[in-house]
């Protein structure tokens, strides 16, 4: 593992920007933030560059109030206003950064599954699915077998108040999926598991993010988290709410 920690103060800026000029015009296949930085009034958060190739996921890493959740809005394009933000996020060579939230083709799993409880299992599923699927046998198939690929066979008239914790979370994943987004964003989804469920509900997503070949973006608190993402984590500590920068650590693969 490689341990850096960037200069604080203006070198810090100067490194974010000659690291953007760098990337501010990425090719090919991936989600890349170029010279993002994150401040609410005089008070930098963070700031960062990273690009996050197919399959793999960049692990964001700290306490509550460090910023890791404004860098997930920021992305995700609903970042509060009370916020200065800088900086540009490409998906695919395609920039995000001025389009809405629908436009970004972003899949977003939360803490909470979010299901809508007056729909049946499959009607959240069937909400959620690409618009090119069409017909009505067409649809229930496409969410049968998502609910296959997850291991809810059979779930698909099932009330949402009657899941376990760990079928919610399956899910949340299979819904996110169907609308067939192009990188995912993860924000602590696995945090109100149990620890035996979070390995397995953890390994199913990671699973599903290298085999669809998706860049992800995980936010957590939590070391195991970062370690069955298997990738590059940004920890961002104490010292960052008071603008000092960001420890990067790359694990070896």
């Amino acid at each position: 593992m490689n341990v850096h920690q960037p200069a604080t103060g203006e070198a810090s800026h100067s490194a974010v920007r000659q690291h953007h000029d760098e990337i501010a015009q990425p090719a090919g296949t991936g989600l890349v933030l170029s010279g993002v930085e994150i401040a609410l009034g005089q008070h930098r958060l963070l700031a960062i560059d990273r690009a996050v190739a197919p399959g793999e996921t960049l692990t964001v890493m700290g306490p509550s109030g460090s910023g890791k959740s404004s860098l997930f809005a920021f992305v995700a394009g609903f970042l509060d206003p009370a916020f200065n933000a800088r900086g540009r996020v490409f998906l695919n060579g395609r920039d995000l950064t001025r389009l809405a939230p629908q436009r970004r083709r972003l899949g977003l799993l939360f803490q909470d599954a979010l299901l809508f409880p007056h729909m049946s299992v499959g009607e959240n599923l069937l909400f959620a699915l690409a618009p090119g699927i069409r017909g009505r046998t067409g649809r229930r198939q496409a969410v049968e077998v998502m609910l296959a690929e997850v291991d809810l066979d059979g779930t698909f008239s099932r009330d949402p108040a009657t899941l376990s914790g760990g079928q919610a979370a399956r899910v949340a994943l299979a819904r996110t999926l169907l609308a067939e987004p192009e990188a995912l964003l993860l924000d602590e989804p696995f945090s109100r598991l149990d620890q035996a469920l979070r390995a397995t509900i953890r390994d199913l997503v990671f699973s599903r993010i290298r085999e669809r070949r998706m860049p992800a973006i995980l936010v957590t608190h939590d070391p195991a988290d970062a370690e069955a993402a298997g990738s590059d984590v940004v920890d961002i500590g104490e010292d960052d709410r008071a603008g000092q920068g960001a420890r990067d650590e790359e694990r070896p693969r």
